[in-house]
Order: structure tokens, then sequence, then C-alpha cells
């Protein structure tokens, strides 16, 4: 049997107009053997980071979803993915039907394209649920929040304990680790970032260098490596999260998986989803029904002291990640990136974030 990436049907489409119905009733094949596409209508697509579709559907048999979204990598973004070692994580994570206990996607197809350096998604069309994606710029209530840990709790728990030998299946999921793919980037980018952020950064920030920032950065990701291991979303922030009518937080994208301890995801989120203001009045509280919503052994889960502590490490993250983003143009428009930083940065100043990482 051939692989999956040499089989002659997912190749990945360059141009979404060339897609007919018979390529779509292959993609449903495994969800929907009886369903026979008869028309396949491009309603939108754009070209950001990644390339997306969606398609409206027709069916001369069987039955299927009335829409679809498609994913693939943009080349204009491949490079960058490929250097942080990102760029086929998201379709092999799919593609091997991989248990993710938490509100997110169905996945109908998911293709690594290992000699084409691309990948496809073929995946529901969330709007029909009535999804309501969020950006910095529409940030999530703290019961949303708590709905999101809550989904995180749920995945972590799942793999808690993870190395590359208790789940070999997915052995191919890489260990956090501030590698130099990563550092290239940040230290090109995030000395713009510094020079366009405005006052919204603390003090505390704005006396760091470029480096400094990148550097801590480094030392944080570099405690991923200790203490409670899992599955990571690994890109965690809130742009990558939607709403559904019932008030549940669910997870998109997930180009950046990795294994490593629980808090960069729970980090990551919680401070980069919430105003400041919201932040420091529930961080303390939310963090607790996150430890409790694990559903584990007091003596298997961090203890709250190691849990706090790990917290106020954790903004060094999200700070440089969104100073970089800032630094650039076309990645996400300058008011998100603002938006973040000025999270990230506040509580990196309010919790000592430097010298707890010193």
């Amino acid at each position: 049997m051939l692989p999956r990436w040499l089989s002659p049907f997912p190749v990945v489409p360059e141009r979404w107009e060339s897609l007919d119905a018979d390529w779509f009733t292959k993609a449903l094949g495994r969800d929907h053997p009886g369903a026979r596409v008869s028309a396949a209508r491009l309603i939108q697509s754009d070209d950001g980071t990644n390339r997306r579709a969606r398609f409206a559907l027709e069916y001369s048999a069987g039955s299927g979803p009335a829409q679809l979204f498609l994913k693939a990598h943009s080349p204009h973004h491949r490079w960058v993915h490929l250097r942080n070692g990102n760029l086929f994580l998201e379709s092999r994570l799919f593609a091997g039907n991989t248990p993710l206990p938490l509100e997110h996607p169905h996945v109908y197809l998911a293709v690594p394209d290992y000699p084409r350096l691309d990948f496809l998604l073929v995946m529901e069309d969330l709007t029909l649920r009535g999804a309501d994606p969020r950006d910095a710029l529409r940030p999530l209530t703290p019961a949303q929040v708590a709905s999101g840990l809550a989904g995180l709790a749920a995945l972590h728990g799942h793999y808690w304990g993870m190395t590359a030998r208790s789940h070999r299946g997915l052995g191919w999921i890489r260990q956090w680790a501030p590698s130099q793919g990563w550092q290239v980037g940040l230290r090109k980018r995030v000395p713009t970032g510094l020079s366009r952020s405005g006052n919204e950064l603390p003090d505390e920030v704005r006396a760091l260098s470029a480096d400094r920032v990148v550097d801590l950065w480094a030392a944080n990701v570099t405690t991923l490596v200790s203490g409670h291991q899992t599955l990571l979303h690994g890109d965690a922030h809130v742009g990558n999260t939607y709403v559904i009518p019932d008030d549940s937080t669910g997870f998109l994208d997930w180009q950046v998986v990795r294994r490593g301890n629980w808090i960069q995801d729970v980090g990551y989120f919680l401070v980069g989803a919430l105003t400041v203001d919201d932040r420091r009045l529930h961080e303390r509280d939310l963090l607790r029904g996150y430890l409790d919503a694990l559903g584990l052994p007091d003596a298997q889960r961090p203890s709250w002291d190691e849990a706090w502590h790990r917290y106020r490490q954790s903004p060094a993250y999200g700070l440089a990640i969104w100073l970089s983003t800032l630094g650039t143009d076309g990645w996400q428009p300058h008011a998100i990136s603002r938006a973040l930083t000025e999270r990230y940065g506040a509580a990196f100043g309010d919790h000592g974030t430097a010298a707890l990482l010193a």
C-alpha cells in the first residue's frame, strides 16, 4: 500500500477553481461513503498566512455537509513554517485521526504533501454551527475563557505524562525547544515590533532590548521541557479560537502542535484572550478552574505554587511572539498585534516575569 502522500488522489490544488464534484466525493468518502457530490461552487477564498476557501456542495446521492472549508499553505509563508518546523504538523495530526477531546473543527481529509512542501485540510464549515471566530479586538469573556481552559484541561489530561515512548504513534510530535529556526525570525522582527509599539507597553518591557526580549522567550520555552508533559495545541492565542452558540470555546489551527509542559497553552491562552482588567480580576480563579478540570489525583497534578509560578513566567512567550508579529507586514493587522503585545506586556510587568526567568 502506498503512503498516503504518494496516493494518486490527494494532490493539493494550485487553484481552488480546479476542484470538481468528483474530487469532493472522494474527499468525503471516509465520513460519507454513500454520498455523491453533483456540484461544488467556490463561494469564498483568500490568501493570507494560509490559502483558504469555502465551497457549497450539492448531492445527487446520499447526503453530506452543505458547505466545506479548505485550507492549504500559502507559498508566501511556506519557508517560514518550514524553518520553524511547523509545515506539516496540523495535517499529520488529523491524517492520523488523533483523538482531541475538546471543541475543534471536524476534519474530513488531511493530506501532508511532502514532495510539494504543502498540505491540505478539508474540514467542516464552522459557520454552519453558528461559530463566532474571535481575535484580539473581540476578546473573550471570563466565562468563555473558563470554557476554553476546561477544553484544554480535557486535552492535557488525556495525554498527561506524554513522552515519545508512551504515545509511539505521536512520536513525530516535537518537544518544545527554543530552536534556532524560531530565534532567527524573532531576532529579526522584534526590533521593528518594539519601534512600532506605543505607550501601551509598561516600563518593564520598554527597558528591554530586542535581544533581551528573545532571550527571555528562549528561557521560558526552555522551562517547558520540565514538569508535567502533555500534548499541546501550541498556538492557543485568541485568534485561533471560536465560540459556538452555547458559549463553548473551541480551538482552530493546530499548526504548532508540540509536546511540553501544560502551562504553554494555558498561559498563552488566558493572558491573550482577556482584556487586561478582566485578566487581573479573574486569572487566579481561572487557573484554579483549569487545575480542577484536569480531573487528576492531587499527587499527579501541579501544585498551586508550581502552577502560579509557571503562569507568572509565561507572558515572556506571548510578548516576544506578538512583538515579532507587529514587526511584520501581512501576517496580522497591526491593531491585533498591538492589542496582544499590550496584554502580554501588562502581564509581564504585573508578574515580574523577567526576574522569574533570570
